[in-house]
């Protein structure tokens, strides 16, 4: 009987599609699961939900148990097998606001700010400290479980966690398993799903798709060229810096086009209004994401919570399919994050890549690449040095350090000089406080 221990069980929404997959799988089905938080409100509504799906959907198999505060987290993590992350270190409030409102003083706009970027930077220095400490516990109660990150910045943690601890990690995103289906429909292409071959690799958020052809062995990306480029050309819509990737670079890439306009420097820029209207940007998205999702989920949990009907199937999820293919030795293939090590020839060793990889009972088992397309690799290098240098001031616990990650993220880099870049630096680690004590 697996033990699943999910830390960051708040985050109901997520912790339900999770464990709900697992409660939906029958090698999963009788798990021990262990919810954490360090929000008693959020971590009884989880328990409520979870109690529902188990009796709903898996007649009571799972056995689920609740864990509150720094001091039950040792027990929590206390023999599992599977440790799944879904903290986010200050929340919305104040965290989240902080890192989009001070940037805008200086006249830095972002979309996301969760992975790149100073609000990527800023929310890594949080989360870290707080790694550590799961890794020390896990170090000592769970030694052979695996880390299952799904928290932002994926790359700074996951490498963090690759690198300066012991504990077995790899980092899952939302984004590969849909990459190629979401392009092909935009397009009008969903003739050619069925079937078809691909290859990703790169880097979180920006991993590149490298081939792909439909079941006959036919390339796609001919048409897929002309068609993106017709539909950026005559129309407004979602995915414009995407394409507008591919018609630069060659390659479509993973993660949306919110995300990407603000990896790079040339999409958003505070003397060029127009560009956020040409490749309709979406400034401050995370923030409306933030409050949207948390009236929504006021008014969902009111209706789960008045009929406690609710039921689950099984979702695209990479984690209980992991989990499943460890404990049955049935292999699965995943888009994972792990520590790069030659697997992408021409981006730096002690990157966190995002690769194809295998899984089975002895782990997972990453693919070796070999190089990028030199623009594409040039493209990931970009985001890895603002990347690695976040997590040297995490380990050195330098602030000149975050000044070093802050110059080297291009977005932040193309709107600010240096001096500018060290003020606001300064400003968001005295308005983070007690998150920041260690860069005082």
């Amino acid at each position: 009987m697996p033990k699943i221990t999910f830390m960051g069980a708040g985050s109901t929404v997520f912790a339900r599609n999770v464990l709900g997959d697992c409660m939906c799988t029958p090698a999963l089905r009788n798990s021990e699961i262990a919810l954490y938080d360090i929000d008693s409100k959020r971590l009884e509504e989880s328990e409520i939900i979870l109690g529902a799906i188990n009796k709903n959907t898996n007649e009571g198999r799972a056995n689920i148990k609740t864990y509150l505060g720094a001091k039950n987290r040792k027990e929590a993590l206390r023999g599992a097998d599977f440790v799944v992350n879904a903290i986010q270190v200050g929340g919305y409030d104040p965290c989240t606001i902080t890192d989009f409102e001070i940037p805008k003083k200086y006249g830095l706009r972002q979309t996301i700010g969760d992975t790149l970027g100073i609000g990527g930077i800023m929310r890594a220095l949080r989360t870290i400290p707080v790694l550590q400490d799961f890794a020390d516990d896990m170090t000592e109660v769970c030694p052979n479980a695996w880390f299952l990150n799904y928290t932002n910045p994926m790359a700074m943690l996951s490498g963090y966690m690759q690198r300066y601890t012991g504990v077995k990690t790899v980092g899952l995103c939302h984004s590969v398993q849909v990459c190629s289906e979401h392009l092909l429909k935009e397009l009008g292409m969903e003739d050619v799903l069925e079937g078809r071959r691909e290859v990703i690799a790169g880097i979180n958020h920006m991993g590149w798709l490298l081939e792909i052809y439909d079941k006959d062995g036919n390339d796609l990306y001919p048409e897929i060229r002309k068609r993106a480029l017709e539909k950026n050309l005559t129309e407004k819509h979602e995915d414009m810096v995407r394409y507008e990737y591919i018609r630069r670079l060659g390659y479509y890439c993973t993660e949306s086009s919110e995300h990407n306009a603000e990896y790079n420097p040339w999409f958003i820029k505070s003397r060029r209004p127009d560009l956020i209207d040409k490749y309709n940007i979406p400034l401050d998205e995370y923030p409306r994401r933030c409050i949207k999702q948390i009236e929504g989920w006021e008014k969902e949990k009111n209706d789960i919570l008045k009929d406690g009907k609710i039921t689950h199937e099984r979702s695209k999820e990479y984690a209980s399919y992991i989990m499943e293919a460890m404990v049955t030795n049935v292999p699965y293939k995943i888009g994972g994050n792990v520590i790069n090590e030659g697997l992408i020839s021409n981006l730096p060793a002690d990157a966190c890549v995002e690769v194809p990889c295998l899984i089975d009972n002895t782990g997972i088992h990453p693919c070796k690449i070999g190089r990028l397309p030199v623009q594409l690799a040039a493209m990931n290098m970009t985001n890895i040095g603002a990347q690695l240098m976040t997590i040297e001031a995490a380990v050195t616990k330098k602030r000149e350090a975050i000044y070093q990650a802050a110059f080297l993220d291009p977005h932040t880099a193309a709107e600010l000089s240096v001096d500018e870049i060290v003020a606001m630096c300064d400003e968001l680690i005295d308005a983070h406080g007690e998150y920041m004590k260690e860069y005082r």
